[in-house]
């Protein structure tokens, strides 16, 4: 039986700081600072993320993704507007009404899909279902990268979907609470998988990705950007020490450890993978193109590898989830392996 503060893979929330984002922080703590983000931390942190999109891109801080994802998407629409997302996106089933709070009312429009990929089909048959002054009218498209499955658009699937978008005169956010992982993915770089690809917005996580707290929104067309500091001020997203949401970016950004960060967690969930291929009684869910290992298995096993003590959650399409973060301990995704092995190969399971 593990020991309480064994290491677990139910979430990448789970993790603790990377060192890199822990020695920015450190640097920052040092004396004071201007607040309100009008420090040197923050500015080197926006500068950051402009060399590394490769476009002068407007970027402000939030404390959490939901923050991130709401007030981005409030800044794109009015309240009679409505956003056209997956069925299982974050912000429709995760987010507790915080887009359609935020926005004053703008409705989510779901699409079914397989996986959690929102296709130029979909999209269209959402935006063009109705025109008549009575339903919302649609002028948002948010896309999860990677899904909340775990599966990766692709660069010509993202282009496929802005095209649409422009053509149906909607425009495009990407959810990207784990946007490191589908570069790492891909690999492929950040601008080529947003500006170039035609997203408007982008809300980077970095809690996920080895921060304490913090994602970036960044926009891609400055108009968009109007006055969104003012929302962060009104949704109580504007961090007076600003500094120690900024901080730890730079120290990520800089090393390159959000990349190299992403390559581990993508990494252990392959190893996961290849471990249990085959397993009589266990069967992969969804392709594993990021850090998250879907395994489908009848509920005596689940009970099994819990009283094992291991933690999964079984939130979506009812299978164990299990997720990579940046510290993911090798030897730790074999043990799991192991007991997957013992758990499939019980009879009495």
């Amino acid at each position: 039986m593990p020991s309480d503060d064994a290491q677990q893979f139910a979430s990448d929330n789970y993790s603790g700081i990377c060192p890199e984002a822990w020695a920015a922080m450190a640097e920052a703590n040092r004396g004071h600072a201007p607040a309100y983000g009008e420090d040197a931390w923050t500015a080197r942190a926006a500068d950051g993320f402009r060399a590394l999109f490769e476009t002068p891109c407007q970027v402000f801080f939030a404390f959490n993704g939901t923050a991130a994802n709401s007030l981005a998407l409030a800044s794109l629409c009015q309240s009679y507007h409505s956003v056209i997302c997956a069925d299982s996106a974050h912000v429709e089933t995760d987010e507790c009404g915080a887009p359609e709070f935020f926005s004053n009312g703008s409705k989510l429009l779901t699409a079914r899909t397989t996986g959690g990929k929102l296709t130029p089909e979909a999209i269209r048959a959402l935006a063009t279902n109705r025109s008549d002054i009575h339903f919302p009218k649609p002028r948002v498209v948010t896309i999860t990268q990677p899904t909340e499955t775990g599966q990766v658009y692709s660069l010509d699937e993202l282009r496929a979907i802005s095209a649409t978008c422009r053509e149906l005169a909607l425009s495009l956010h990407m959810d990207g609470a784990r946007f490191a992982n589908a570069c790492a993915s891909l690999n492929c770089s950040p601008a080529a998988m947003t500006w170039q690809a035609g997203i408007d917005v982008l809300c980077f996580g970095g809690t996920k990705n080895g921060l304490h707290a913090g994602e970036a929104v960044l926009f891609f067309d400055p108009d968009f950007a109007e006055d969104f500091g003012y929302r962060c001020k009104q949704a109580g997203q504007l961090a007076s020490k600003m500094r120690f949401l900024a901080a730890p970016w730079v120290g990520m950004l800089e090393s390159g450890a959000w990349l190299a960060n992403a390559r581990h967690g993508n990494a252990c969930a392959t190893r996961l993978a290849e471990a249990v291929a085959g397993l009589p009684g266990l069967e992969l869910m969804f392709p594993v193109e990021a850090n998250a290992v879907f395994l489908r298995m009848a509920p005596a096993r689940m009970e099994a590898l819990r009283a094992r003590g291991w933690r999964f959650y079984t939130f979506i399409g009812g299978g164990a989830r299990f997720m990579f973060a940046w510290d993911a301990d090798p030897a730790r995704v074999d043990a799991l392996a192991r007991d997957l092995r013992a758990v499939a190969s019980d009879e009495a399971a």
